[in-house]
């Protein structure tokens, strides 16, 4: 397919989504609306209404494709599993690698558009033939945290409005523009599917003689108290444990088969120099490992640190930290760094 001016914009019928609707109307696109069904909580399709509403008030065609039960086997079950193998799952990664724009291309290749938008708050740069994601303007709103693993052949066709505006510029815009209620509009937090508490969503998801309650231990093999299930603990928790031992301890080791919690005093037991990483994704690999001026972030915001990044013999890509860093989880993403440049990433082993 050659370049055209038409965009297919994932629509979910919030505010970030709509005035990247109008933005890129502005910038004279031709621009279709699609949402994606992939995981509705009893049933509620009121977003579905919200969203086909807005594109008609907008006036751009509007999509809707149902994708629930391939969410369901490809995120749902991946985001359990790795709790029930003691590991601290990133959804909202593997889903916007390997599912949202894929299948944003997918649909886009499908009605000849060549453009993919969405509302996130992220921009892309150019730098010797290669696209990167580089962080939003807004910092409280920079979601370039979970777009490391995306292929050229999408960032390439991505466009990407809101990456330039601050959250309040995007509110003050919508007001001005009519739509009010969308500049009130309060933003979804945590993940989609489980905005709240993860474990009550493991508790529906999971048969209850899994989620049997164990026991708490020190380092040294004490058994401190009880717990109610490894599955509702991760790497370096302090709030929450139901233990009360007149100090403050965290989560150290998660041992699944056995059922068992390694609490720690020590905030120092908890901190590492380094970790391994699997699945990983490079946008230039020979920068990336030549590079002396680093930052990794296992976290969304408030966290970085200096690395250097050397090859396996088995393939797998060592990082090793300048500084130590403390409650590295297996499962949790690792996203790379340079200034405000994604470079690339991977998951935690």
């Amino acid at each position: 397919m050659k370049p055209n001016q038409k965009v297919l914009l994932g629509m979910s019928g919030g505010t970030d989504s709509s005035v990247a609707a109008l933005l890129l109307l502005d910038a004279g696109y031709e621009v279709t609306g699609i949402t994606f069904r992939l995981y509705e909580k009893d049933g509620n399709t009121r977003y579905l209404d919200e969203a086909a509403r807005l594109c008609a008030r907008i006036g751009i065609p509007h999509l809707i494709h149902d994708a629930r039960e391939e969410f369901r086997q490809r995120i749902l079950r991946y985001f359990v599993d790795e709790y029930m193998n003691g590991r601290t799952p990133v959804p909202c990664t593997l889903c916007n690698h390997l599912f949202k724009w894929p299948l944003l291309r997918e649909t886009a290749d499908r009605q000849g558009i060549w453009h993919l938008a969405t509302g996130h708050y992220v921009q892309k740069q150019e730098v010797d033939g290669r696209w990167y994601i580089t962080a939003g303007a807004d910092p409280d709103k920079d979601q370039s945290f979970f777009l490391w693993g995306l292929p050229q052949d999408i960032l390439q066709r991505m466009l990407l409005p809101m990456g330039t505006l601050r959250k309040t510029d995007v509110r003050q815009l919508a007001a001005q523009r009519g739509f009010e209620r969308l500049a009130h509009q309060r933003d979804s937090l945590g993940v989609c599917f489980c905005p709240g508490d993860y474990r009550s969503f493991l508790r529906e998801q999971v048969p209850a003689e899994r989620l049997r309650p164990g026991h708490f231990y020190d380092e040294a093999g004490q058994c401190l108290g009880k717990h109610e299930g490894y599955p509702f603990y991760t790497i370096g928790q302090r709030r929450g444990l139901g233990i009360h031992l007149n100090k403050a301890v965290f989560v150290k080791e998660i041992r699944p088969t056995e059922n068992k919690i390694i609490l720690t005093d020590r905030i120092q037991a908890l901190e590492q120099d380094g970790f391994l990483l699997k699945d990983w994704h490079l946008t230039c690999p020979e920068e990336a490992l030549a590079a002396t001026g680093l930052i990794v972030r296992i976290r969304y915001r408030k966290q970085a640190n200096h690395c250097t990044l050397a090859l396996t013999t088995d393939g797998r890509l060592q990082v090793t930290l300048l500084e130590p860093l403390a409650a590295v989880a297996a499962g949790q993403a690792a996203v790379f760094y340079q200034g405000d440049r994604v470079v690339g990433g991977g998951i935690i082993v």
